[in-house]
């Protein structure tokens, strides 16, 4: 996030794209119902009509994987309308002609035809947020899980570069992470991309920093994603290890990851649990879970925390950090030879630019947001206050195009896919908590009620729910939470595998799976099929 949670009750104007916040951030999600009772307005654009749609003042039921289309027309209304923040655009961006002369064509009109929401609502959109002292921007996997998902940031960037709703409280672009300490594993150096610190794999002062503490030689390239990983399991990896991931059930086109699991010489799982993908493993090492050991966290807001022990790990459960260095000194490497949580973390510090200032004492009450440069630097709550680390903030030309595949004779239904705020992700932990299937026992799909009727169903029936990857047989319930000719389920529950029927395509910058956009066909059963 760009600015803190503490700021999520102070814009005029609060704009939720792509994400079920008080379903997923329940918590986080009482700053926004804070800041509407102050008078804010609030904008949330979702094809569901979810509970945070029920809060808004305006809500656009957008046609799944629309966004840029929408954003496009809503950039092109604030130019139009002179709602431009001249002064921060000037002096603090780059390449802006091209931009505004790029969003000339791109009409509320033209993107209602795609988006299925009202040119008066884009309108309307746009104003409001183009005329707010304070805009903030939140969203969630709803932006970024579809094969343009970079692109859709890029636009929100551009909306908030036109408006200058960015490096000052209230406002900002602020994406809600999706698990606990995804933004701390990302410090780290869990991005192919980059070593810890987002530092670039591709820059020759990273390739020697790292080559001297490692001791072999790192190259220039940049390390593959998850998704050609998979692909060349059986031809070109043949082990792997994976760490708190349950990803057969989390991963797009099942079957798929199931054959590429299934293709290597040895899989390794380091999990608390026997989770359907340690299932498949040769080795299976027991971690500790939070509360069983110490570590650091990094959370949404770029907040540093430190985890304490509080209890002692079951059996012959251990730390991830102390499993994987001692995996790592087996195997030759130098380097891993860490004593406690703090020595990795330290050296963390020692090796990142935005945690140098941090050490393991000095984070022993959570009150620092990176990047904190040097030791005494309070933090920074707020990004981008007074410059851009990188000089100007750069528009960016981007177009529409459809998502991987679009609707047909075929599959003529869209399914979207996304969380339950009972079952939290694959249900790893609240799967085995009980109480939990008092309050969700099974996934049903979601079908608009007209729908049900039109294709001979009623509220509780068996359906099969089929796409171009395969089928699963799923129970519907009627609601009016998503509009007709689009359905909803959660990936959460191992009985009702839906992705397997997920994976299209693929966002070509980040390999991120089009989760949230996968044409389907439905078929009513009758229970003795």
């Amino acid at each position: 996030m760009s600015n803190p949670l503490a700021d999520m009750d102070k814009p005029d104007l609060i704009f939720c794209i792509g994400t079920n916040m008080t379903e997923c951030h329940p918590v986080a999600a009482t700053r926004i119902k804070r800041a509407l009772k102050r008078g804010a307005k609030m904008i949330v654009v979702d094809p569901r009509k979810t509970d945070l749609a029920d809060m808004a003042d305006l809500y656009l039921p957008i046609r799944v994987g629309s966004d840029v289309a929408l954003l496009l027309a809503m950039a092109h209304v604030i130019v139009r309308d002179d709602l431009v923040d001249h002064a921060f655009m000037e002096t603090r961006t780059a390449d802006f002609e091209q931009f505004l002369e790029h969003v000339v064509e791109f009409t509320p009109e033209w993107a209602s035809t795609i988006t299925e929401v009202p040119a008066a609502d884009i309108e309307q959109a746009a104003r409001w947020y183009g005329a707010a002292d304070k805009s903030g921007i939140y969203y969630t996997l709803g932006i970024t899980e579809h094969i343009c998902g970079v692109d859709n940031v890029q636009s929100l960037c551009n909306i908030a570069l036109l408006t200058g709703n960015i490096g000052r409280e209230g406002t900002g672009i602020n994406p809600m992470r999706g698990q606990n300490n995804i933004q701390g594993a990302g410090d780290a150096g869990a991005v192919p991309s980059n070593y810890p610190g987002f530092q670039p794999t591709d820059q020759p002062e990273s390739r020697e920093k790292f080559t001297a503490l490692y001791g072999r030689e790192m190259d220039l390239d940049k390390g593959i994603t998850k998704v050609q990983a998979l692909n060349r399991c059986g031809t070109e990896i043949f082990a792997m290890i994976i760490d708190g991931e349950n990803t057969l059930v989390s991963d797009p086109d099942r079957h798929h990851c199931e054959h590429a699991l299934k293709s290597l010489d040895h899989l390794v799982v380091i999990d608390i649990f026997l989770t359907e993908t340690a299932a498949l493993a040769d080795v299976v090492f027991p971690a500790s879970a939070f509360a069983e050991t110490d570590g650091s966290c990094a959370n949404t807001e770029r907040r540093v925390q430190r985890l304490r022990q509080a209890v002692p790990p079951p059996g012959e459960a251990k730390p991830d950090w102390w499993i994987i260095s001692q995996l790592a000194q087996r195997l030759g490497f130098s380097g891993f030879d860490y004593t406690s949580a703090e020595d990795v973390f330290n050296e963390l510090c020692g090796l990142s630019p935005i945690y140098a200032g941090l050490d393991w004492e000095r984070i022993d009450k959570g009150e620092y947001h990176w990047p904190v440069p040097e030791k005494d630097h309070p933090g920074t709550p707020i990004l981008h206050e007074g410059a851009f680390r990188n000089g100007r903030g750069l528009f960016k030309i981007i177009r529409y195009r459809d998502p991987a595949e679009t609707l047909s004779s075929e599959f003529p239904v869209w399914l979207t896919t996304g969380r339950r705020l009972q079952a939290y992700h694959t249900r790893t932990q609240t799967g085995r908590s009980q109480g939990i299937d008092y309050l969700l026992a099974e996934e049903r799909l979601e079908v608009h009620p007209e729908d049900l009727v039109a294709w001979d169903l009623e509220d509780g029936d068996l359906c099969r729910l089929s796409s171009a990857r395969g089928a699963i047989e799923v129970r519907v319930k009627g609601t009016t939470r998503s509009p007709r000719g689009t359905v909803f389920a959660s990936f959460s529950f191992n009985d009702v595998p839906i992705n397997i029927l997920t994976g299209s395509g693929y966002d070509p910058v980040t390999h991120t799976a089009e989760l949230k956009v996968c044409p389907v066909r439905i078929e009513a059963l009758v229970e003795s099929e």
